[in-house]
């Protein structure tokens, strides 16, 4: 389970240093792909599995469901961490999500969402006053 929030920075080759409590929950194998708010979505590869698994039972003869399939698996790439812990973003998820030198890392369960700071911090004053205020059942059985 990956939790928290932390402020790295990308370097000139655009590689990130995961936060070393992020590392121990990757084997070496990531996948990395665009996320629905503009971020960067980093997976274990058993996790994306799982999830890419649960995507094959939705119907392609629905044209949203082709059209989400199509961009989230061309956005994705595989990496690996390398020795120092980096991972190294691809220019096309650095401009989707338009990263540059800082970035925000998010702990967001079983994935790592990628940030521009400000895209963050935009993202929380827009959700933590729905977030506070939630009284109805957003997950089912939850609330």
């Amino acid at each position: 389970m990956f939790l928290g929030m932390h402020e790295p920075r990308l370097d000139e080759k655009g590689r990130l240093v995961l936060p070393a409590k992020f590392r121990e929950g990757f084997s070496t194998d990531v996948v990395l792909t665009k996320g629905q708010d503009l971020s960067v979505v980093m997976w274990p590869l058993s996790e994306f599995q799982i999830y890419a698994e649960k995507l094959r039972e939705a119907s392609r003869n629905d044209a949203r469901v082709r059209s989400y399939l199509r961009v989230f698996f061309s956005s994705a790439f595989d990496d690996q961490i390398d020795k120092q812990g980096r991972i190294t973003l691809p220019t096309t998820l650095r401009e989707y999500a338009g990263l540059n030198r800082d970035v925000v890392v998010v702990g967001a369960d079983t994935t790592v969402e990628i940030w521009d700071p400000k895209a963050w911090a935009t993202y929380l004053s827009e959700a933590e006053p729905k977030f506070a205020t939630t009284q109805e059942e957003v997950v089912p059985g939850i609330f």
